[in-house]
């Protein structure tokens, strides 16, 4: 990135970072991958019991391959054979639920849509913490911008990521409000607050991670 552009983005997360902490979210501002994983070598010790919610970012950041290697007791919904279900219920005892977020608004709440809710109950309660990771293209200015955000770039990218050719984003390229049976917007919640004081750290990266 431009180191002009790159400072200027870097003012938007300092702001929404000062958002989060008023918020009482813990928030940092990351830079770089290697500053990424000191962060994540912070949070997560060794032995740590982890698993993840679904996320493009973590897997363009790195995060997955961190986990797998890193000496955590790492839940892998992604294995092959993997029990997927009984991990999401696991994921309620973890030591560490690492997600992303469909939005971070500059006011300082989390905005996320799910499909199942199992990566937004965790985020909501059972982990002993939760690190959300979000790229500065995830930074919007309020929930409203968050919602619209929702409606024409991350709906409409699952869409073709996970192939659902039968709902009408998938082909129109935004939200429909559809109907459909295969319709994976169905939980739409708001984090104003972590449910306990500093149980949720969010960090900011200046880098363009996920939809």
């Amino acid at each position: 990135m431009d180191q002009h552009l790159s400072s200027v983005v870097d003012k938007m997360l300092e702001r929404t970072a000062k958002a989060l902490e008023k918020h009482l979210f813990t928030a940092r501002v990351i830079r770089s991958r290697e500053e990424l994983f000191a962060a994540l070598g912070e949070l997560l010790p060794p032995g740590a019991s982890c698993t993840v919610g679904g996320s493009m970012t973590l897997f363009e950041a790195g995060v997955i391959d961190y986990l797998k290697k890193g000496g955590f007791n790492y839940l892998d919904r992604y294995a092959e054979g993997a029990d997927v279900g009984k991990i999401y219920r696991e994921a309620f005892g973890c030591d560490v639920y690492l997600t992303s977020s469909n939005a971070v608004t500059e006011t300082g709440e989390l905005y996320n849509m799910d499909g199942r809710g199992n990566r937004v109950a965790a985020m909501i309660y059972g982990p002993e913490k939760v690190v959300v990771i979000a790229g500065y293209n995830k930074i919007v200015p309020d929930l409203d911008a968050a919602r619209e955000r929702n409606r024409k770039a991350s709906a409409p990218a699952n869409a073709a990521r996970l192939d659902k050719t039968e709902i009408p984003c998938y082909h129109k390229g935004e939200c429909q409000d559809c109907l459909s049976s295969g319709r994976f917007c169905n939980a739409e919640v708001v984090l104003h607050r972590p449910t306990m004081p500093g149980r949720i750290t969010v960090l900011l990266v200046n880098e363009q991670l996920g939809y």
